[in-house]
């Protein structure tokens, strides 16, 4: 058993942060002595390491906390995709310093953007992620593209932006318009086809996180021109009874 300071000077992590995950529950000490010190044993280390490799790759302590604590975490996969994780960060990071190293011998008036694009790295995050869910969402999705080749994928998400491409030229009509409200439907049909099961409730909550913000409303938007993924939002919400 190791106490918390103990604990502290081995991994570096400070004691005010291991209390704090001992209090969302992230991280419970093995014991705790007469005192109320923490004591932390093998099991808690393991847990520790791999919230801390967890937390190198940059994943919140809610997704961390979600992940560690299922009962079916198989600690093997998750050292295969942190290992490949941490391989494209590694990547990332020599082409930053290859850049540099051309920056010195071709003066910092040479414009190259290239080594700041993380996107390979954030999509296979992404993905990992995706296969951690609980949901029975995400496990029906992986059911269905186990099989399917990289090519298979790219054509199939190529299909499904082209359906917001398809909203995006609707921005003119009515929300609650047939041909919108056929629109959602198929929208809703598609996802079903090559994602998982989407009820009127999965669509509503999809519409809502369409239109929040971020990657997902961006690319909605530059499919179908600004403001696309609200009109969809909007539409879905029609279609939902919302």
């Amino acid at each position: 058993m190791k106490t918390v300071n103990e604990v502290s000077k081995l991994t570096g992590v400070s004691i005010r942060t291991l209390q704090y995950y001992d209090k969302i529950g992230l991280l419970k000490p093995a014991e705790y002595t007469e005192a109320g010190y923490r004591l932390y044993d093998d099991v808690a280390l393991e847990r520790l390491q791999q919230i801390l490799l967890f937390r190198e790759l940059e994943f919140p302590l809610k997704d961390i906390k979600d992940i560690v604590t299922r009962s079916d975490f198989d600690k093997r996969k998750a050292l295969d995709q942190q290992i490949e994780l941490l391989e494209l960060k590694k990547e990332h990071i020599e082409n930053l310093i290859s850049m540099c190293r051309g920056l010195k011998l071709r003066g910092v008036r040479h414009m190259d953007f290239t080594a700041f694009d993380s996107r390979k790295f954030d999509e296979y995050a992404k993905r990992a992620k995706e296969q951690w869910g609980t949901t029975q969402e995400y496990k029906e999705f992986s059911e269905k593209h186990k099989n399917c080749s990289k090519q298979d994928e790219e054509s199939m998400m190529a299909d499904f932006m082209k359906v917001f491409e398809e909203f995006g030229a609707m921005k003119n009509k009515a929300v609650a318009s047939a041909k919108v409200q056929e629109q959602v439907k198929r929208l809703q049909a598609f996802i079903t086809d090559h994602f998982y099961k989407c009820s009127d409730e999965v669509l509503f909550s999809l519409g809502k996180m369409y239109a929040a913000g971020g990657e997902f409303t961006e690319n909605i938007d530059k499919m179908g021109g600004s403001g696309t993924a609200e009109f969809v939002y909007e539409a879905i919400k029609i279609y939902c009874g919302k």
